[in-house]
């Protein structure tokens, strides 16, 4: 936001230097982000003086060239080739001397040089008022007063505003420092505190008067808490032109552009006292009747900038007795505005609920200097101050006449807030006990009116206009702030206390596994938490009725809360595959959330998703698609890094997932994993595998061990390997063997391994076989071949009774 160091002048007489007012207003939590000068003219008419013209001939090359003889006050005239033709001798003009630098119409410098035009030197230029950046007129060069000597800097006959802009970086929660009079109100209260009692400079409407009431309109608001309040007046008799270059001058400086008279002061209040206002060409108000509503979705409706919009059913306009003429707060229409014809207007001046503006806004995708202050809440009871300054200005500057009273629709007023601070809170929190008189000084200095004052504390009543002032800790921030964060002392003392934690803390256990995924190839994303609730019909077992709602959703894209990570991880797939990165691993770690009947929660995940090949393409050997068991063997690998063991494998019932298996410690879930429905990948637009695994991670950091462990040497007796190549119904899964397996064996059996699976001929229907390795070792002595023989017999017995195996 630019605010004119000039501009805050006009409300309080401080003679600081620019640097130093923006080092206070920043203390004060407006931050100065930059300052910038600003001149009037550009350049500031440097190097451009009075000239003498004291001889005028015809160019011999040329016919629409002169060339000039020019005393420019140093003694040594100048000879210059002046084309504009009504250069004559004896002029006094503005000479731009050689090396000068002037600017073109869209602002662009370029340096004045010696050069020759048609085969003669010239030393200079003579210049028209626009190209010093005076004016628009390019029919001839300014011709000046006589009575100027010549060689005086131009830049001391002409009015030129020098300024300084603060760029203030302004925070969401500060809607009343949205103007130059809310700035100003700031630093004052800043200034109090540095001894500098300043007063505050109110803009006076006393001229106010009702010349007749020949121009009068009927206005009716429908919706009361989309409009809580609701002013207009009209003006009749004015004449729309050029703004005075004062007003140009205050536009400028904030980088607005002057538009006509009547634009340029709804702006310039607009800035100057933070109060959005709105004129509408009188004549184009059919019935002369203004209705503040709603209107049916689907209307069509012309912005000012010529593009035809929607409306929504929700979206607040300003209509006529036919016709709609205004996004309320938002955007005006084109076909209501005020053009160079309008000699009558109504001048709106209303405060809007921040909410609707908000979205209407969003919905439109519009983001305007009026919609900025609406939305983020305006002192609503400004707004018919603002419209009589306005109205004041409008009639000294463009010579019309109040024709109307002030109608002002405003049925519930909003107001004050109480609020109550006590003195050991502020102490407590502030770190420091601050004087209770500076305390009632700096909450005065706020415009914050002291109701009462007892021992414990004071009671007080807000300001409407500061909506994010409504709790006692709000008070004592102000108080803060406006005291001075760096006038708060450090204590020599420095107190900590031990603090009680899990042994497992989540992210610790977080960076454990992030790190082992990034070495296995894995990159990190973070989806949206915001999804699309159309979403949930994608599976049975998503329910739109656990949907957790948005009230005020950004767009229909983003209107509900997830109710599962897949999703998102598919969306980030889709992304990457569009631009032909089809190898693709991630993992994020995120919340789910559900609406369920018997309340809301909260459920925290890791999820992996992967598609393509486990590697880039390379030389060294062909390339391999990323299949079930490279995702299941990531998944064991995680669980067995945390020392989580005893799980088993379950099916799957989820219809997000096929092929998938379920891996459970009793009855808590710890991980759902398996191949992304074709249907749902096709959804999204991937036609390859998608692999997705869903880690419960609340479940799994309650399952990770917290009990002390024993370090043993490595064992220096030798491991046995034994195998069994099996016939085994097709349904038996190796996870059952392995389990039977340690039951039967628990001391000396160490692993067990699948390395073969075949399901090919020669097999009796219904049968696969599994080759099984079998790690067998004593840490106290070599087994004997007895030992060995008799372990693998007992295997054997165990799988064919339990299986029905048999050896081949």
């Amino acid at each position: 936001m630019k605010i004119s160091y000039n501009w805050i002048k006009q409300f309080i007489n401080i003679d600081w230097n620019p640097e130093k007012a923006g080092e206070l207003l920043t203390d004060l939590g407006l931050e100065i982000e930059g300052i910038e000068n600003f001149t009037s003219v550009p350049g500031g008419l440097a190097g451009i003086v009075v000239g003498h013209v004291l001889t005028c001939e015809q160019h011999p090359n040329a016919d629409r060239l002169k060339i000039t003889t020019v005393d420019l006050g140093d003694g040594e005239p100048v000879q210059i080739v002046c084309g504009a033709p009504n250069v004559d001798k004896g002029q006094k003009v503005p000479v731009a001397t050689v090396g000068t630098t002037l600017y073109d119409a869209e602002g662009k410098p370029w340096k004045i040089k010696k050069g020759k035009i048609r085969g003669e030197v010239s030393m200079g230029m003579i210049c028209a008022e626009d190209e010093l950046g005076l004016g628009q007129s390019h029919d001839g060069i300014m011709i000046l007063d006589e009575s100027l000597i010549a060689g005086t800097p131009a830049n001391e006959i002409f009015d030129i505003e020098n300024d300084h802009v603060f760029e203030i970086g302004l925070t969401p929660n500060r809607s009343d420092a949205m103007s130059h009079w809310g700035v100003a109100r700031d630093l004052r209260a800043g200034l109090v505190q540095h001894e500098i009692a300043l007063e505050l400079i109110t803009p006076s409407t006393s001229s106010f008067r009702v010349e007749n009431r020949t121009l009068k309109m009927d206005v009716e608001v429908d919706n009361n808490e989309l409009a809580p309040r609701y002013c207009g007046v009209t003006i009749s008799g004015l004449k729309v032109g050029a703004s005075p270059t004062w007003l140009q001058n205050r536009l400028k400086a904030i980088g607005l552009s002057p538009i006509n008279n009547i634009v340029d002061i709804t702006n310039y209040v607009l800035h100057e006292l933070g109060q959005p206002l709105h004129a509408f060409d009188a004549v184009k108000i059919n019935g002369n009747k203004v209705e503040v509503k709603t209107l049916p979705a689907g209307t069509k409706f012309v912005t000012l900038d010529g593009i035809e919009r929607e409306i929504h059913q929700d979206d607040l306009m300003i209509c006529d007795a036919e016709k709609p003429m205004c996004i309320a707060g938002v955007f005006g229409g084109k076909d209501s505005g005020v053009s160079e014809n309008t000699t009558s207007i109504f001048l709106e001046s209303a405060y809007f609920n921040p909410v609707s503006v908000r979205k209407t806004a969003k919905r439109h995708g519009l983001n305007t200097d009026a919609s900025f202050r609406f939305e983020r809440g305006i002192d609503p009871n400004i707004t018919e101050y603002a419209l009589m300054r306005a109205a004041i200005l409008i009639c000294e500057i463009s010579g019309g006449e109040i024709t109307s009273d002030i109608i002002d629709v405003y049925p519930k007023k909003i107001e004050d807030h109480q609020v109550f601070l006590h003195f050991d809170n502020a102490t407590q929190l502030i770190g420091q006990e601050i004087p209770r008189e500076t305390i009632k000084e700096i909450l005065t200095s706020l415009d914050i009116k002291i109701e009462n004052v007892t021992e414990t504390g004071i009671g007080m009543t807000i300001p409407a206009y500061r909506n994010d002032v409504t709790r006692e800790v709000d008070v004592i921030e102000e108080i803060l702030r406006v005291y001075g964060y760096n006038n708060i002392d450090f204590t020599t003392k420095l107190n900590a206390s031990i603090a009680t934690s899990n042994i497992v803390e989540d992210y610790q256990v977080q960076n454990k596994v992030g790190n082992q995924l990034a070495a296995l190839g894995f990159h990190e994303m973070l989806g949206n938490s915001l999804t699309n609730a159309n979403y949930v019909d994608l599976s049975h077992m998503l329910k739109a009725d656990f949907n957790v709602r948005m009230l005020n959703p950004l767009s229909k894209d983003l209107e509900v809360m997830r109710q599962s990570m897949l999703f998102g991880a598919l969306e980030a797939v889709a992304y990457n595959s569009n631009r032909k990165m089809s190898n693709v691993r991630l993992f994020e770690f995120g919340k789910t959330y559900h609406n369920y009947p018997n309340g809301r929660e909260e459920k925290k995940h890791l999820s992996l998703i992967v598609s393509g090949d486990t590697s880039e393409e390379s030389w060294t050997g062909a390339n391999k698609k990323s299949d079930f068991f490279f995702g299941k063997g990531v998944i064991t690998t995680i669980l067995d890094g945390l020392g989580i063991k005893g799980y088993s494998e379950k099916g799957l019932k989820n219809d997000l997932l096929t092929e998938g298996i379920t891996l459970a410690k009793g009855k808590q879930t710890l991980v759902e994993f398996g191949v992304v429905n074709k249907k749902v990948a096709k959804h999204f637009g991937i036609d390859a595998e998608v692999l997705f695994a869903d880690l419960h991670w609340d479940v799994i950091l309650e399952e990770i061990p917290t009990a002390n462990f024993l370090l043993a040497p490595i064992p220096k007796f030798p491991k046995v390997k034994r195998d069994f190549a099996l016939l085994l119904d097709h349904e038996v899964t190796f996870d059952a063997l392995r389990t039977a397996a340690f039951q039967t064996e628990k001391q000396l059996l160490k692993e067990v391994s699948l390395f073969d699976v075949y399901t090919g001929k020669n097999l009796p229907k219904g049968k696969k076989s599994y080759a099984l390795s079998f790690t067998i070792q004593d840490d106290r002595k070599t087994l004997t071949d007895k030992q060995i023989e008799k372990i693998m017999k007992r295997l054997q017995q165990r799988f064919e009774k339990d299986f029905g195996a048999a050896l081949r």
